[in-house]
């Protein structure tokens, strides 16, 4: 896709989301599914999302859903209670309230932030977890109101069980097909309490959920290393949840942290636009981070986070660096720096750079390569088995320094900090330990790339089995492994995977667009890289035609 002319570019006034009317359109578009299923409620790999205006973001979404989850919680015998989240798009504040009002009638005990303050979503699995293990007894479960990333006319409503993270597909299917039919029947089984009624049903706690995450940070980050190393932080909430929590670590930890910029505004009219020309809070985007990419030499780390901090961006002196660059270096880093068993695997996105493999193969770990979704990551990091879990798209969580589960949601604070503890007890930037590593093992060349596909075609991509592909080789190399199961735990990845000793492709259908997505990875360089694009489209387009 061609860059757009004005990305990085401050947004003008004309690409700003009109607010009154996209909260009018919460409560006033209904959606009407037999007459357009594109009103279904959805749920992907991060909940379900949409726009009020295209009417798959409104107020009957959210009702069903919630009524959905409470459904769902008194199948299932959770009776604990649930910690209500929200970060700082627009139609999180109409959710937020919406959800309350099912929540409440249904008689479910809601933990809030206290002063009605955003919560990002490390915050809301962090407590479900700390919860669960003190109350096994007396379950408790997240729901976090958010469209993560996504342009600030976009709502986002996602559940996170009692494991504190990311819902399985069995899981959000349930609510999904539970909350489609709540709509079909006009929403007649919805349970309703009145929100000025519910704020006071003594049903509504709002504690301070700030304070218990912060203290147990010393727990899993080194962060008297990064106060003694007088570290020089700079941190772009780029308007998110967690600008309240940054002050509060500062503080605590004798850090020298700055807060490079104030601002929350539902229009996030401070974003430079992204690549394609919208507002998009991407901290993985050099477009979107060029205000903190701008201050680089002014601090030792900057730290950018998206909205539910749920994902990290790390700048050094070096510039922005790509997500799966951190990744490689958080890994080495913490496999030689945590005194964790062993027996400890470290799990990847089956689209991750195979610098991870060699950096684990190299401390004698094992990967555990997964299909694309934090959710795979949930089990391995709540038993202790896996020692972190990470995405190519900027998200990551680890465990305690004790080998225990900290949270099992990704979590852009910790991984903002860890680059601060990197340069404390290395005296080197993260970027200066990647090229370290490409020095040992190569310097790969990653790229995603989109192809046009029907949707029957992306049907059959999706259902591919191995002995489709016919190929024994791949841009001059021998294939070594043709995968439409993830080989970390066989589930199926919806696409296909192949791998050679010198790089590989895996190709994915689009869930919303008539495309599949193509990403590659070579270390032979550019030229390879260009061959391995060209085969990777005909050989996909050969088994799917």
């Amino acid at each position: 896709m061609a860059i757009h002319p004005d990305a990085g570019k401050p947004a003008p006034q004309s690409s700003l989301v009109n607010v009154p009317k996209l909260i009018s359109a919460y409560y006033l578009n209904e959606p009407d599914l037999e007459q357009n299923p594109e009103h279904c409620v959805a749920f992907g790999t991060s909940g379900h999302r949409g726009c009020s205006f295209d009417v798959k973001f409104n107020e009957s979404h959210i009702l069903a859903i919630t009524q959905a989850i409470c459904d769902y919680r008194k199948e299932n015998n959770i009776f604990g209670p649930l910690f209500l989240g929200k970060d700082t798009h627009a139609l999180s504040e109409a959710a937020f309230n919406s959800a309350i009002e099912v929540l409440v009638a249904n008689e479910v005990q809601v933990i809030a932030q206290e002063n009605d303050d955003y919560t990002p979503t490390p915050v809301i699995s962090h407590a479900v977890v700390c919860h669960n293990k003190e109350n096994p007894n007396e379950l408790a479960d997240g729901i976090v109101v958010t469209p993560s990333h996504n342009p600030p006319e976009d709502g986002g409503f996602k559940y996170n069980p009692p494991n504190g993270g990311p819902a399985d597909t069995d899981v959000t299917k349930w609510i999904e097909d539970r909350a489609n039919q709540l709509l079909l029947e006009d929403l007649v089984e919805v349970e309703l309490f009145p929100y000025a009624k519910a704020s006071r049903s003594g049903f509504i706690k709002y504690q301070d959920l700030i304070t218990p995450y912060v203290d147990d940070l010393v727990n899993i980050v080194n962060l008297k290393a990064i106060s003694d190393a007088q570290i020089k932080i700079g941190v772009d909430p780029l308007g998110g949840s967690g600008i309240n929590f940054w002050p509060v670590i500062a503080e605590k930890y004798n850090l020298d942290l700055t807060v490079v910029n104030e601002s929350v505004d539902p229009t996030f009219s401070f974003m430079p636009l992204d690549k394609d020309g919208k507002i998009r809070m991407d901290c993985s985007s050099p477009y979107a981070m060029t205000n903190l990419i701008a201050l680089k030499d002014d601090y030792d780390i900057g730290i950018g986070n998206d909205p539910d901090y749920d994902r990290h961006g790390i700048v050094t002196p070096d510039g922005l660096m790509n997500p799966n660059h951190f990744l490689a270096v958080a890994i080495d880093y913490l496999l030689n720096n945590r005194e964790w068993s062993k027996e400890v695997a470290i799990g990847k996105t089956l689209v991750s750079s195979g610098m991870i493999d060699k950096v684990v193969a190299r401390n004698n770990r094992e990967v555990k390569e997964v299909p694309v979704g934090f959710k795979w990551f949930v089990e391995g990091l709540s038993k202790g088995t896996l020692a972190f879990g990470g995405e190519e798209s900027a998200g990551a969580s680890f465990l305690r320094f004790d080998g225990t589960v900290w949270n099992t949601d990704k979590d852009g604070f910790i991984l903002g900090l860890l680059a601060a503890e990197i340069l404390a007890v290395t005296g080197k930037t993260p970027s200066q330990l990647y090229k370290e590593l490409e020095q040992e093992f190569g310097a790969p060349i990653y790229k995603r790339i989109d192809a046009p596909a029907s949707a029957e075609q992306k049907s059959r991509l999706k259902a591919l089995s191995a002995d489709d592909v016919t190929a024994s080789t791949l841009a001059g190399d021998a294939i070594t492994q043709k995968l439409t199961h993830a080989p970390g735990n066989n589930a199926a990845i919806g696409g296909l995977k192949v791998v050679t000793e010198n790089g590989w492709f895996a190709a994915r259908p689009s869930g919303t667009e008539d495309i599949y997505k193509i990403y590659l990875e070579s270390f032979k360089g550019e030229e390879h890289l260009a061959l391995l694009e060209k085969e990777a489209k005909k050989l996909v387009d050969s088994v799917i035609s």
